[in-house]
């Protein structure tokens, strides 16, 4: 598993070359190089190019760097790939994905091209049929990681919005639960409105518990918060280490267990505690 954090996932449009130039100096994880969604029609080809360009230029240091393409169905998906390849992408995020043959039809472009060579996929799990077959494609060739889609989900569902997302609930828990049984990130969709802080840091922090690794954004303006509660705290921290340390002593005394402010610390606590760290640190190194 990747073991860089993905609290925050910044979707930016690969036809707009002054927000691709400002992305480098943003306080993001990761970056979602747009190719679909945000792109016209008409500005496709263009934007592909544009976009291959910028990636071979500008440094974006550790941020993850995934170029979402169109679907392989589509008129322009292939065209894409073929464009992008030349700046040996280091993931390419496939939207529309229902079943694992469609990871494994990526794979076998991917691995007929040299520049390709170690490019890694990402999956939209954003339909029923998708978050139905979860489990096989996690588990399909070259998988580094799941992106929820909730907007096409709830079309799809024709569920209703709520603040708790009640209604999303399985359907996020099932690709959720796939990606953490093989390893890979799993990251929670976009929440549309920009300007509304507060309903952000709820969505993410119902996020954060359910076990994602960070949240798709929308707008810089957003990095802030999704950064902040995707972290561990001052808190989570401390108390990290002080069962690593109470644990130890534990062992060094021949004890199998210890006792942390009054709670049982075994090896199953230590796990958490040391990957609370380990966070930690893959954050430091992140520049904050």
């Amino acid at each position: 598993m990747d073991t860089r954090p993905f609290r925050s996932v910044l979707y930016i449009p690969g036809s707009k070359e002054r927000a691709l130039e400002k992305s480098t100096g943003l306080a993001t994880d990761a970056i979602i190089f747009d190719l679909e969604d945000a792109v016209a029609v008409d500005e496709k080809a263009n934007a592909r190019k544009l976009l291959a360009e910028k990636l071979q230029v500008l440094d974006y240091g550790a941020r993850a760097k995934l170029v979402r393409i169109n679907a392989l169905s589509t008129e322009w998906g292939a065209a894409d790939l073929e464009v992008i390849a030349e700046a040996r992408p280091e993931a390419i995020l496939l939207p529309k994905v229902d079943e694992a043959a469609h990871v494994e039809a990526l794979a076998r472009l991917l691995d007929a091209s040299p520049e390709t060579a170690e490019t890694r996929i990402w999956a939209m799990m954003e339909s029923p049929l998708g978050v139905l077959n979860a489990a096989e494609i996690a588990r399909a060739p070259r998988m580094a990681g799941i992106v929820m889609g909730t907007n096409d989900l709830a079309k799809d569902m024709g569920c209703r919005f709520r603040t708790d997302r009640l209604p999303l609930l399985s359907a996020l828990q099932l690709p959720l639960i796939a990606a953490k049984a093989v390893g890979i990130v799993a990251v929670d969709g976009v929440y549309n409105a920009f300007k509304d802080e507060e309903g952000l840091r709820a969505e993410c922090e119902q996020g954060r518990d359910m076990g994602f690794d960070g949240k798709t954004l929308i707008h810089p303006a957003q990095l802030a918060v999704a950064n902040a509660v995707f972290a561990p705290s001052e808190a989570e921290i401390d108390l990290a280490s002080r069962q690593i340390a109470a644990f130890d002593d534990a062992t060094a005394r021949g004890e199998g267990v210890a006792v942390v402010d009054g709670k049982i610390v075994e090896n199953l606590h230590i796990v958490t505690a040391k990957q609370v760290l380990a966070k930690a640190e893959a954050i430091a190194a992140m520049g904050e």
